[in-house]
């Protein structure tokens, strides 16, 4: 068998995409809040366009979702019936602390929480946490800068000392922050950064950055002084960048492009800056500040395993202005000719996972795990809401024998697999519902219309056979 007995089979979800609730249990205003769906999404999560509060022009696909606020316990009775062994979630921090510079937390979001983790227990799912998933509260954005500001290390360890200690004994896997890398490519998404005319963009997102990284460090710290069973991961945006031909520029180029995405990992798995980093930044002029204590602490506490998410690979040349781009996605790449693409542009490459795996493995020596991977598509349900959706499983299918590949056959140790949007729920990227990655269909429009039922799809019961069997039969029957 290839997977271990213990492999944790599940799916993942962001509070931000599925809870809506926005207002509800005393929670604050978060930058994921006022993203709009439309063609100033893009403007506003690059931290371009400045949206700090919302307006009557635009739609907030976030305040409402899905509404998993109130429906958790039929959500996760769902995933309990798929088998899950896990499931990812994360924590809002403007329901802990509604404007994040609290000294005392919010008791309604960390009943919440409790609740809810509970309520996963009862169907023997091991939550996966992820404390921050893009969320940053308005409060913190707006006084003292979001992630630039290194006040933030503070809060964040506030937060952490908070929830650490509530849920000892609830929640034993946590995530510091989500794709962490996305801070280079949406950074008013991913971190809360807005920039305003003038600022040495590069600079503020790298000094942010370190600031997360510190802050990482901490968090893993204390989960470990306060339980030692706790297991802290990093999170990556990965998917390997392949060279467009065997042109040597070309093969730097996928090379530099890793690196990019890498440098957050080898602090974080490392424990120090990488000289390659250090050297790039030297040459743009960046100038991270640091205090006494900083490296000391980034080297003493280092994640236990690297988790990440892959939906496609991606490729790099020095001739990129001459060659058509895809379509759709935050990390813009070069059309790889040998590939299909979902609907939304998304190239699907299922060796590539098998390929990046490989390279996390062979580069840390850490056990990983698969947080997110799915494929994002229009789904046509019948009167009764039911999607005959063989294209998900295939994906799936295909990815997930990939992953077995690694396991089996390279020998990568794997904890486990999450399925992103294992329920429909609003995309980061787009911001549309029509972007279906579940195995639960949602009756929600990307206007807001609809009842918000809840119906299986046929990859709900595919699913359920793949956890049964330990991921040894694939089959769609």
């Amino acid at each position: 068998m290839a997977f271990r007995k213990d492999f944790l089979w599940g799916g993942a979800t962001a509070a931000n995409q599925c809870e809506g609730g926005y207002q509800e249990g005393g929670r604050g205003l978060a930058n994921v809040d006022v993203v709009p769906i439309g063609k100033d999404r893009f403007p506003v999560i690059t931290g371009q366009m400045k949206m700090f509060d919302f307006d009557d022009e635009h739609f907030y696909p976030a305040k409402e979702a899905i509404d998993m606020y109130h429906r958790y316990k039929e959500d996760i009775a769902l995933f309990g019936e798929m088998g899950f062994k896990t499931y990812r979630l994360s924590i809002a921090w403007s329901r802990i602390f509604p404007k994040g510079d609290e000294t005392e937390p919010n008791e309604d979001g960390l009943k919440f929480y409790e609740d809810l983790f509970k309520e996963c227990h009862k169907y023997g799912i091991e939550p996966l946490v992820t404390i921050t998933h893009f969320d940053c509260p308005m409060q913190l954005v707006e006084k003292y800068g979001a992630w630039r500001s290194r006040e933030l290390v503070g809060f964040y360890e506030n937060l952490c000392n908070v929830i650490f200690n509530r849920y000892k004994g609830l929640v034993k896997y946590w995530l510091t922050f989500n794709e962490i890398n996305m801070i280079l490519h949406a950074p008013f998404m991913g971190a809360g950064l807005y920039f305003e005319e003038g600022d040495n963009v590069e600079q503020v997102k790298y000094q942010a950055a370190h600031h997360e990284l510190l802050a990482s460090a901490i968090a893993t710290k204390i989960a470990h002084e306060v339980d030692p069973e706790n297991k802290v991961g990093c999170m990556l945006a990965a998917g390997a960048y392949y060279p467009y031909t065997s042109k040597p520029e070309d093969v730097w180029e996928s090379r530099k492009a890793d690196r990019e995405n890498y440098f957050f990992i080898d602090v974080q798995s490392r424990g120090e800056y990488p000289q390659y980093a250090l050297k790039e930044m030297e040459r743009n002029g960046i100038e991270i500040k640091m205090e006494e204590g900083d490296l000391e602490l980034l080297k003493a506490h280092t994640v236990d395993f690297i988790s990440f998410s892959y939906y496609s690979s991606r490729v790099s040349t020095t001739d990129a202005e001459l060659l058509e781009q895809t379509a759709g996605n935050i990390f813009a790449s070069v059309k790889n000719p040998y590939l299909e693409a979902s609907e939304w542009g998304w190239q699907i490459d299922p060796l590539g996972l098998r390929i990046t795996m490989n390279d996390i493995y062979d580069r840390y020596q850490k056990p990983l795990f698969i947080v997110e991977n799915g494929l994002g598509a229009v789904d046509t349900p019948d009167a009764d809401g039911y999607v005959e959706d063989d294209y998900r499983i295939q994906y799936l299918a295909e990815h997930i024998q990939a992953m077995k590949d690694a396991v089996e056959q390279d020998g990568v140790d794997l904890l486990g697999y999450t399925t992103w949007g294992c329920i429909d729920l609003v995309s980061a990227g787009t911001g549309e519902m029509k972007k279906r990655y579940g195995f639960i269909y949602v009756d929600r429009d990307n206007e807001g219309n609809g009842t918000l039922k809840r119906t299986k799809k046929k990859s709900f019961d595919w699913y359920k056979q793949v956890i049964a069997s330990n991921g040894e039969d694939l089959s769609n029957n």
